[in-house]
């Protein structure tokens, strides 16, 4: 093992060490099979699951398939994974001391595998690295030291008989050689003397799984796309700061032979990028992103002593989604972000990765989490190595305990939301279950956060649930319960803390767009139901970090022609980055545009018009149409359409602006679009055009930076 006092060019370290233990070739690789031809040759497939020669990468259904040299593979995904089989090669003669192949998809022991066969007997095997969901089609290179076998005759067999998930097998480029194809894994010890270690990051790179371990025990695991060529495309950052003087390992995986090393690995005080973190080119003005790398689901938001908490879905190490970390921010007015870092960790603090779920104060410390007479912060959350699981916090929501009594609830799932039902006095968690093949949201009660029962199920549902109650137009003596799904569908209706009961058949909309996966806020101040969604698919090309949150809005109830329908509108607090008012008076639109110019790259426009009954209007906002069509009752924003009808003939839209999206909120916040589109300067803010009888009158107002 390897030390080093300072993991300077650490990477480099690593790549010497790899390429001092391949050996020249002594003589020339003898090549068995390719697989570039439009047949299997001399080699025999049984069953059904190889088709009749080799693939040209993914078969149908099948994610993409890497890693494969030249133009073929074999791959046993023909119909799926439901099909068998076998190809089995002629009989050669052992003539090198390795035999190197490329190998990936399932992984199950003697079912999706390759054989060595000798003389009636298997004495070397391998699998794919996959058996459970998620995981990679990328093939990778496998050698067998055959030294032992050297002259004897022997068979290659490729196995396919596993009908279940990943119950197939990619293979490809089998040869003998003097040399080990194979990377050597590689560890190597260092002392922490800074804060953070710098990961040099490049998107569509392999994975490579690293492993942080002080005293011999796993304290961090990640999977990183590491930039081998020293051309990254950023930078990330390993916390070091809990280990800090001490001696740490890092197990760096598996590293291609081949590969040149990056620039330097370096440790430091300070993160990556910090002199232009919250400078970059389309970093958003007022939506909150990372710091660095990937965000999605808003979780764990709750408000306490001060602070709203946002807790997320983050990949710290990569610009894709993986690694789910929850991430963890804190605000005073809902825009001014605080970032503290990661919370809760994947494969470390948690069995498997940290999913979404929610979080609460436990007000009357029924879980006895609680220190000193203060209430605890409580999390729930899906760990995906073990189930719903429960973590708490006495040092407002810095840190973040798991409870060793993990998982509270196992099920075919996820995303739990817990509240407290004040009138049954007990704890609800919502969740996300398949059961029967179908989708659902089930209910669990219990007294304690710790000790959960079964209660009922609701079908219809996909993902990330929400549950609570509004009144309606402000009435405290009327209220409904809104039952919430990932895709921003809900339903209206009556729950007794046990069973939800919806008032109308269908679920009902507010958002359209790139909108995901939104929650509300626990322990709100002054009865506010606020709300944060993930502005999905809503990308940063370029940038060290990726996705952003919508605009936090305050949610309400209202009685209208249609009955009882939600309304989401801009939280008061987005008024204090307003810059000064800039003004249209009432003008009638024609074909000629009307214009404003605004000068910051964020800004807000309101527009309130009168539409005549075959009325159009057009709000090109920086190139991007915005139309409202009265005889058709949509509401458009790019690519984005939603249903939206005038009231009497007006129509309010307060549209907001920043460097990678548009959002808008239609007639008070009946309707929203959140749209992810990368926008200029060049274009005018606001162009307007019109016909039909359109009259506008537009307010705006540039916003500042909160990061000023």
């Amino acid at each position: 093992m390897k030390t080093l006092s300072h993991p300077r060019n650490l990477l480099l370290s690593i790549l010497t060490v790899v390429g001092a233990i391949v050996s020249a070739h002594a003589a020339e690789d003898i090549v068995i099979a390719d697989f570039e031809g439009s047949g299997y040759g001399e080699w025999k497939a049984e069953g059904e699951a190889f088709g009749s020669g080799p693939a040209a990468g993914s078969l149908g259904g099948q994610m993409h398939v890497s890693g494969f040299e030249g133009k073929g593979l074999v791959n046993s995904f023909h119909e799926g994974d439901g099909t068998i089989g076998t190809l089995t090669s002629p009989p050669f003669r052992i003539e090198r001391p390795f035999l190197n192949f490329l190998i990936g998809g399932g992984g199950h022991v003697g079912e999706t595998c390759v054989n060595l066969l000798v003389e009636g007997s298997v004495p070397r095997t391998a699998t794919g690295p996959n058996t459970e969901a998620g995981g990679s089609e990328a093939l990778d290179w496998t050698s067998w030291d055959v030294a032992d076998l050297l002259g004897k005759e022997a068979v290659v067999q490729i196995v396919d008989a596993h009908k279940g998930g990943w119950g197939h097998i990619n293979f490809d480029h089998l040869f003998q050689s003097d040399a080990r194809r194979e990377a050597v894994p590689a560890s190597f010890t260092f002392t922490a003397e800074k804060r953070y270690l710098h990961l040099p990051v490049r998107n569509g790179a392999p994975k490579r799984r690293l492993k942080l371990l002080a005293d011999a025990r796993v304290m961090r695991e990640m999977d990183v796309e590491f930039a081998l060529d020293g051309d990254p495309s950023f930078l990330a950052a390993l916390d070091l700061g809990k280990w800090k003087g001490q001696i740490l390992t890092l197990e760096a995986g598996k590293l291609a032979t081949g590969d040149t090393a990056p620039g330097e690995l370096i440790q430091s005080d300070e993160l990556p990028h910090s002199s232009g973190i919250y400078k970059e080119k389309l970093r958003p003005l007022f939506h909150f992103t990372s710091k660095i790398g990937w965000l999605n689901d808003p979780n764990g938001l709750v408000y306490h002593e001060g602070e709203w908490h946002l807790y997320y879905q983050h990949n710290p190490y990569g610009w894709n989604w993986g690694n789910m970390h929850w991430g963890h921010a804190v605000s005073k007015d809902l825009f001014h972000w605080h970032e503290l870092g990661d919370a809760i960790f994947p494969w470390s603090d948690c069995v498997g990765a940290a999913f979404s779920g929610s979080a609460v104060i436990d007000h009357a410390n029924t879980s006895g989490f609680g220190k000193e007479g203060k209430p605890p912060l409580v999390a729930a959350l899906t760990d995906t190595g073990a189930g719903e699981s429960i973590a708490y916090s006495n040092d407002n929501g810095r840190t973040l305990t798991l409870f060793e009594g993990n998982p509270v609830v196992t099920h075919k799932g996820r995303d739990p939301k817990v509240i407290w039902h004040a009138p049954s006095k007990h704890w609800v968690m919502a969740l996300y279950d398949e059961f029967e093949d179908k989708r659902w949201i089930t209910f669990h009660n219990s007294a304690d956060l710790k000790n959960w029962e079964f209660q009922s199920r609701i079908e219809g549902y996909y993902e990330c649930p929400d549950l609570f109650e509004l009144s309606v137009d402000g009435d405290a003596a009327n209220t409904r319960w809104v039952l919430y799904g990932a895709d921003g569908h809900y339903a209206l209706g009556k729950f007794d803390g046990k069973t939800f009961i919806p008032e109308d058949e269908d679920k009902h909309q507010v958002w359209w767009g790139n909108f995901y996966a939104a929650q509300s806020y626990d322990n709100a101040p002054d009865g506010r139901r606020v709300q944060i969604g993930w502005g999905r698919g809503i990308t940063f090309p370029g940038m060290p970090f990726n996705q952003q949150m919508v605009v936090p809005v305050d949610l309400g109830l209202r009685d209208t022609p249609l009955g009882v329908r939600m309304f989401a509108w801009p939280v008061t607090e987005l008024e204090s980055l307003r810059g000064d008012k800039i003004g249209m008076d009432t003008e009638v639109l024609d074909a000629t545009p009307r214009t404003i110019r605004i000068e910051s790259p964020a800004f807000e426009l309101m527009v309130e018009a009168t539409l005549g009954p075959t009325g159009h209007l057009t709000a090109c906002v920086r190139g991007v149409d915005v139309t409202c069509d009265a005889v058709a009752k949509t509401l458009t924003c790019g690519d984005k359409k939603a249903t939206l009808a005038t009231v009497e003939g007006k129509l309010s839209l307060r549209i907001l602006v920043d460097s990678a999206s548009i959002e808008i909120f239609a007639n008070q916040g009946a309707v929203a679009i959140s749209h992810g589109v990368l926008l200029g300067s060049a274009s005018p803010a606001l162009a307007l055009t019109g016909e039909g009888a359109t009259e506008v009158q537009v307010t705006a107002y540039p916003l500042k930076s909160v990061w000023e």
